[in-house]
């Protein structure tokens, strides 16, 4: 097994002169913030989770900050990041952490995959950063490095690939540096051993890598997705009344649950104007709807996409039949609510 225990020496070597300088790698590993980072970066590149973490520490700098906090107040610190139910999945798994385990991560694999949103790799990025336990961390960088040293070209998406890659990143953990070395794993990954065009030329274990060894090493991994993603069109008004908008807060379950947006309805073009015209008429406002859209915005959901034309709108009175789930905002609040997705960005439109 030469080949195997040799990688983690030369890794951890590599990570000391390249390992990124990132706001969550401080001197004392913090359970918590080594959470929150891990959750951000799910689906988010580390430089776009940068600012967003250090605004959620000024304003959540402990768990029991952040289970003590309302969900509103949770969802605008993440306002931008999207997939929302990271957050609220932090939000409760925190809350649980605060009443079930004395507001202490938990130690174990066992507890920790128990919380909400935590899975495999969170549990162990969390116990082998913040704990020293020694725990693989297995991400999609951890999987494209791993597939190109062993030349494994089976769907690194599907579980049983997963299973071996893991196996063999738990074969070479080195004891009692399972964290540097999880992390190294990451930051090769994500700078060296890259997807499209790896640098081979900078990487210290293209000697060992089949890979790069067969010149395969820009068609492995294998990823095969599912499904075609379908195209949802979706009318938009945005209704002013002096200098007030007019928003509605989503369903409490869903998608984007509990967020505010403009009021919209299915459709495009005058079908769309009809609909969405209809919808506002049976919460009790009429309003006067532009004859052109203002923009139109495409918003790419992991399991759908939404088409989305614009429309400004006047409504000739602040009536409203529905009141918990509506409310006139003035424009210049706009911040003061979480926004669902895209329609954050129409905010911009008024300004």
């Amino acid at each position: 097994m030469e080949k195997e225990t040799k990688w983690a020496p030369v890794l951890l070597c590599w990570y000391a002169s390249h390992g990124r300088q990132l706001p969550w790698r401080t001197a004392v590993r913090d359970p918590y913030k080594v959470w929150v980072s891990e959750i951000m970066l799910q689906q988010t590149k580390v430089e776009a989770v940068r600012p967003y973490y250090e605004s959620w520490m000024d304003r959540f700098p402990t768990m029991e900050a952040l289970a003590s906090a309302s969900e509103d107040d949770v969802l605008r610190q993440w306002q931008g990041l999207g997939y929302y139910s990271r957050a609220r999945n932090l939000h409760t798994a925190v809350q649980e952490v605060e009443a079930s385990y004395g507001g202490v991560v938990p130690k174990n694999r066992k507890d920790i995959v128990k919380l909400k949103g935590v899975g495999d790799y969170t549990a162990g990025a969390i116990l082998s950063i913040a704990y020293g336990e020694d725990e693989a961390a297995v991400d999609g960088n951890v999987l494209r490095v791993f597939a190109r040293l062993y030349g494994i070209e089976e769907n690194i998406l599907s579980g049983p690939v997963k299973k071996h890659i893991t196996a063999l990143v738990t074969d070479q953990l080195p004891h009692g540096q399972a964290g540097p070395f999880n992390e190294a794993l990451m930051d090769f990954g994500a700078t060296v051993c890259i997807p499209k065009s790896p640098r081979c030329g900078e990487c210290p274990l293209a000697g060992d890598c089949t890979a790069h060894q067969e010149g395969k090493e820009k068609t492995i991994p294998l990823r095969l997705t599912k499904k075609n993603v379908p195209t949802e069109d979706i009318t938009v008004a945005i209704v002013s009344y002096g200098p007030y908008w007019l928003i509605h807060r989503r369903p409490a379950r869903g998608l984007l649950a509990s967020m505010w947006e403009f009021p919209n309805a299915s459709g495009c073009g005058e079908e769309g104007k009809r609909a969405v015209t209809a919808y506002l008429a049976s919460q009790g406002v009429t309003i006067s709807l532009g004859d052109t859209p203002v923009t139109t915005l495409k918003h790419v959901f992991s399991h759908k996409i939404w088409q989305m034309t614009v429309y400004e709108a006047w409504a000739g009175s602040k009536t409203l039949i529905e009141k918990e789930d509506w409310q006139w905002l003035r424009r210049d609040a706009y911040t003061t609510v979480p926004w669902a997705g895209p329609h954050g960005k129409l905010t911009a439109l008024s300004e």
